[in-house]
């Protein structure tokens, strides 16, 4: 294959998808009534919103918005076991999953059943040693520590043989996961919005927010003080934004609650890690817990065991808080540096093996790659090239694979086609994981690859780009930007919302900043404002000074340098 004809070479201009005009009555209705732009109003119409009460509770969510948790099957056994457990002294253990979602939930159990005097423990299982979910390794652990109840979070909901063997050892199991369920494990209970016969109205909570449930109800059950379960709403943001989740509904609802509740948070753990990264008494937004804390407590997951996670989040010593917290620091960097060694590997075996005319997906595989970090390459692969993509870290004669898809495209659906080739797979529509023997490898890559040409189809070929509205730079002023702030918090099904600007005109020259970043100024009818295009300094060459037939794509956001504040437009696509 010759250099020119490389993959990564290949650049696909994004659709621009202009949302439809709304119904004009809904729209003036939400206008008028809510007393906001027409702009704000369309974008409401757009994010699902068909009458002004949802309308209002979407720009002012509030706690007295959340569901009664005792709607959720088998929420009542669950508490009862509980609060048996805490009235005899029993003693409790906590069970989690290695990743944000586990952790934050796993230290919110423990943090809301010592608050009620529990004698309470914890296990996150070892990524490399003993993979995802609940072992009957850990139910040893169990019964060696004399605990007689185990709730789970963020896993379980697969666990039919382990909860049968903890049945026989004498310890009960509580089960909240919210992941797909099949047939249920014989549990006490199990705390799932997603099993079939469950009335929970909003299915989509993560396993933390599924913790903050079952602690709401085993506080209001003998009406507790709400406060100490209140006070981890930090942790709830946290998991939620690391998990995306849509935040809409109760996600959206814990994590606007939540980011409030980190700026002045009491949690010594999250204390030290802000401070470390001085983000101490600072807005914050899904960004920072996206990219900056969570890849932090993710790193001792990913690069073994997460148990120093949960101590963080759940120890009352500012000291430990401290050297946990920079420990972190420290694996976040060994992390970084194998993510970018482990991804400069990757796009030369993707220039070297994949045919962009041929191939439509991409499967690759090394022993020198570490499983826990091909998740995150395999992301930033299928991302750069607009194509499946399969990472596999082979160990021995097996190896782990992470699998991500693109938008519109069902990977899990796909791999189920292919898992005569897999010892064990599992996922979703765009994440997956699976181990495979080494002498499936090639037979997978074949079949992978024909059963994604049959699926994918012409429209998946090409990003979109989903666009709010068409306004003009005129209209972008400080009560635009306060509204905009009301739809936050930003994520899945409530992305950031996008504008379209036409026919404005260039001013001065542009510069190429940071890898590849491109900076310039742009005038409509006056109105001069700046703007920074992240890693589309390929563009740069659309942007010639005086060129004044210009169309941009961009978010609107306040960008703050040197102490000065004001409004910045991010570029996501020019023509």
């Amino acid at each position: 294959m010759t250099q020119q004809s490389s993959i990564l070479d290949r650049r696909v201009e994004p659709r621009w998808d202009i949302a439809e005009r709304p119904d004009q009555a809904l729209q003036e209705q939400i206008k008028r009534e809510l007393k906001i732009p027409t702009v704000m109003a369309k974008i409401l119409i757009n994010r699902g919103i068909r009458d002004v009460p949802t309308g209002r509770d979407f720009l002012y969510p509030s706690l007295d918005h959340l569901i009664d948790p005792f709607l959720m099957a088998d929420m009542h056994r669950a508490v009862a076991r509980i609060w048996q457990a805490l009235d005899s002294n029993e003693a409790i253990m906590v069970h989690g999953d290695y990743d944000v979602d586990g952790v934050t939930g796993t230290a919110l159990i423990v943090n809301t059943l010592k608050a009620l005097g529990a004698d309470v423990s914890f296990y996150i299982p070892h990524r490399l040693e003993e993979g995802y979910g609940i072992s009957k390794g850990a139910i040893d652990i169990c019964v060696k520590q004399g605990r007689t109840l185990l709730v789970s979070v963020d896993c379980g909901i697969t666990a039919i043989e382990e909860t049968r063997y903890a049945n026989e050892q004498g310890v009960d199991v509580i089960i909240t996961d919210h992941h797909q369920s099949g047939e249920l494990p014989e549990a006490v209970a199990v705390i799932n919005p997603k099993r079939p016969d469950c009335p929970y109205p909003f299915k989509e909570l993560p396993g933390v927010a599924l913790a903050f449930k079952l602690a709401d109800a085993v506080y209001k059950n003998r009406s507790q003080d709400l406060g100490a379960v209140y006070k981890n709403l930090d942790l709830v943001a946290l998991g939620c934004a690391a998990d995306i989740v849509p935040l809409v509904d109760e996600n959206r609802v814990l994590v606007t609650y939540g980011l409030g509740q980190m700026e002045c948070t009491e949690n010594p753990g999250l204390k030290a890690l802000l401070s470390n990264l001085n983000l101490r008494n600072k807005r914050l937004g899904t960004g920072q817990l996206i990219f900056v804390l969570a890849p932090r407590i993710n790193a001792l997951g990913r690069m073994g065991s997460a148990m120093d996670a949960v101590t963080l989040l759940t120890t009352s010593n500012l000291e430990e808080a401290d050297r946990i917290s920079q420990m972190l620091e420290q694996q976040n960097l060994k992390r970084r540096q194998i993510d970018e060694q482990t991804l400069y590997e990757a796009l030369e075996m993707v220039e070297q093996q994949v045919d962009p005319e041929r191939d439509r997906a991409v499967v690759l595989s090394s022993d020198a790659w570490h499983p826990g970090v091909i998740g995150i390459v395999a992301s930033r692969i299928a991302e750069k090239v607009h194509l499946p993509t399969v990472l596999i870290a082979m160990d021995g004669a097996q190896g782990k694979g992470s699998g991500r898809s693109i938008p519109g495209f069902d990977l899990y659906a796909a791999l189920s086609r292919c898992q005569q080739h897999l010892a064990a797979f599992g996922g979703h529509k765009y994440a997956a994981g699976l181990t495979i023997d080494r002498d499936r490898i090639e037979p997978l890559r074949e079949a992978f690859l024909a059963t994604v040409g049959e699926m994918l189809q012409p429209e998946h070929m090409i990003p979109q780009l989903y666009i709010d509205d068409e306004i003009s730079l005129g209209q972008i002023d400080a009560r635009l930007m306060g509204l905009l702030r009301r739809f936050a918090p930003f994520g899945p099904q409530n992305m950031r919302p996008v504008m379209v600007s036409r026919g404005v005109e260039v001013v001065g020259a542009s510069e190429i900043v940071g890898k590849n970043h491109i900076k310039f100024k742009v005038r409509q009818n006056g109105r001069v404002l700046d703007c920074i295009g992240f890693d589309l300094g390929h563009l740069d060459y659309r942007l010639a000074p005086g060129e004044a037939n210009l169309d941009i794509a961009y978010m609107i956001e306040e960008n703050e340098w040197r102490g000065r504040k004001g409004i910045q437009l991010r570029i996501k696509d020019l023509r």
